[in-house]
């Protein structure tokens, strides 16, 4: 058994399990947190608390016109970012051959060309992050060591996964054993650690932020703020 083998099998298990669970009491742990009883009358016209939370979640997506021109850059670099992971993901014709393999589950592959397109877009949009905080003294200021191994965690799998993209796709899969089995095993095991990390750094807002969002929409709304 070599590092490929065991990242493969035992690790690949290990850290879904680790994710799986992680999060999963994460998600038990913040919905059996003690709520206060809201004792004053919604506003007149309010919306109802699910309406409301969808609301608040849906706004959040972009700043307000009043922030857009500070905060433009920003929210441009983060879609870019979560769209190229996303299509990376779920369009890569390797990954989606893993995927497979671990669930049983597949779908129609994207083109090569917006792979590589989408791989670098997210690449650099990582690298821009991470000069807008080093050069930006408020961000500066407010970073802490688990956005820098966050940031790192998220990286080490594209970067990894770009270092082994020397052939399409088609002849990748084409292969009965992976050619370079080494750069492989890397690449699994960076992803193992970004999924083994996912529950206890800040990569759980991909789930908390709609909690945290639909909270902030029931209660101003209740209170007859617009949001």
């Amino acid at each position: 058994m070599d590092l490929l083998d065991i990242a493969r099998g035992p690790a690949l298990w290990f850290a879904l399990a680790v994710f799986v669970l992680g999060t999963v009491w994460r998600l038990a742990g913040l919905l059996r947190l003690p709520r206060r009883p809201d004792l004053s009358p919604a506003r007149a016209g309010a919306p109802s608390d699910l309406s409301a939370a969808l609301r608040c979640i849906l706004r959040g997506m972009w700043p307000r016109q009043a922030f857009v021109q500070s905060t433009r850059f920003v929210a441009i670099n983060a879609y870019v970012f979560h769209v190229g992971l996303a299509l990376v993901f779920f369009g890569y014709a390797p990954h989606i051959a893993f995927v497979r393999r671990v669930t049983g589950l597949g779908w129609p592959a994207l083109p090569d060309i917006v792979m590589y397109l989408a791989a670098g877009a997210t690449m650099a949009s990582l690298l821009l992050a991470l000069l807008s905080r080093l050069t930006d003294p408020v961000r500066m200021k407010i970073s802490n060591a688990g956005d820098w191994l966050t940031w790192a965690i998220i990286f080490l799998p594209i970067f990894t996964g770009m270092a082994v993209l020397i052939e399409p796709s088609a002849a990748i899969l084409a292969h009965d054993h992976p050619m370079y089995r080494g750069p492989l095993a890397v690449h699994l095991l960076s992803l193992e650690l970004l999924l083994i990390w996912f529950p206890f750094g800040k990569l759980m807002h991909a789930f908390l932020f709609a909690f945290s969002r639909g909270a902030t929409g029931v209660r101003f709304s209740h209170r007859g703020v617009d949001v």
